[in-house]
């Protein structure tokens, strides 16, 4: 009776082949374990030390997961209004509003902003927004918002000083001292004040104030004044003269300078020049009301004596007789 003898090459080279990949696996092992060991080496932390960073970085993460989804549920916003409710519950809630700085403008204004915050908790106000708001208002140099526990709402405000009235084609508007527009005015009520007209005589508030500056003795004296042309000034005494300034700050400063010189010497403002012009360099023209008129008329006066004499003198010769 024969055996049977199976041929067993396929399952030597599977063998062989497992025994290849066990190798290479513990080589990479072998050379991954050095890697590490290497960077622990140069990492200025224990095993243990290493361990807590890297389950606080997991927990981090995991927290941060947590309260995304949280907030996508509306949980967060959810927690804010109940402890809201619970803080208004308890008294801390806007009841009262007390408002300093105020003497010019209207304090109503201040109220219709602050308005929609009555009955609202303490801890819901956002302060920063309600200053910007504030500050929309025209009179409102700066605001500060503060809370005073537990249910008051302090306003302080600093206001914008009226300067001067901007005159324009059917009103008077108050300014402060850049220009900021404050609110109409009656003409009564702008009596006294300095009246700035001209376009764009908003923007030159300041550059007018240096100008006169240049002249503190007159600056008093200055009832009103007019950017003409968009390059130069005209100003207004109060005496009714009106002075023509030259183009370009550092001129119309030394003509201004001079021409109050002159006035200290000779008396300009006050008397029957009406109009005085510096524009031209070195000379300064004067307008007197009147006095080409008055010229005139001495001029016909000189002639009618004159044509008079001559009729006098052909009256008074003797005439020859035969």
């Amino acid at each position: 009776m024969g055996q049977t003898i199976k041929r067993g090459g396929k399952g030597v080279r599977r063998a062989a082949a497992s025994r290849t990949t066990q190798r290479k696996v513990q080589t990479a092992r072998q050379q991954t374990g050095s890697i590490v060991d290497s960077v622990m080496r140069w990492v200025p932390f224990s095993d243990e030390t290493l361990h807590r960073i890297l389950m606080t970085v997991i927990l981090g993460v995991a927290v941060a997961l947590v309260w995304i989804v949280a907030a996508m549920a509306g949980v967060p916003a959810l927690v804010s209004e109940q402890a809201s409710m619970v803080a208004s519950s308890a008294g801390f809630k806007v009841s009262h509003l007390e408002v300093r700085g105020v003497n010019r403008m209207n304090e109503l204004k201040i109220y219709e902003k602050i308005l929609g915050q009555n009955d609202r908790a303490m801890t819901t106000l956002d302060l920063a927004a309600l200053r910007d708001e504030l500050n929309e208002l025209s009179w409102v140099k700066d605001a500060r918002v503060s809370r005073k526990l537990p249910d008051t709402l302090v306003i302080d405000i600093v206001e914008r000083a009226p300067h001067a009235v901007l005159k324009k084609a059917d009103r008077l508007v108050l300014i402060d001292e850049t220009g900021a527009e404050l609110e109409p005015v009656r003409k009564d009520r702008a009596k006294g004040m300095l009246v700035l007209e001209g376009m764009g005589v908003g923007q030159r508030v300041q550059d007018l104030g240096h100008l006169l500056d240049a002249a503190p003795a007159l600056k008093p004296q200055v009832a009103g004044a007019e950017w003409v042309g968009n390059r130069r000034w005209n100003l207004t005494f109060k005496s009714g003269q009106v002075l023509a300034l030259p183009e370009g700050d550092e001129r119309s400063a030394g003509a201004l300078l001079s021409f109050a010189r002159m006035d200290g010497v000779n008396r300009l403002l006050g008397g029957k020049v009406a109009a005085f012009d510096m524009r031209a360099p070195d000379r300064i023209y004067m307008r007197v009301p009147g006095h080409a008129e008055e010229v005139a008329e001495e001029k016909r006066a000189a002639e009618q004596t004159k044509a008079e004499a001559k009729k006098l003198a052909a009256a008074a010769k003797p005439s020859v007789e035969d």
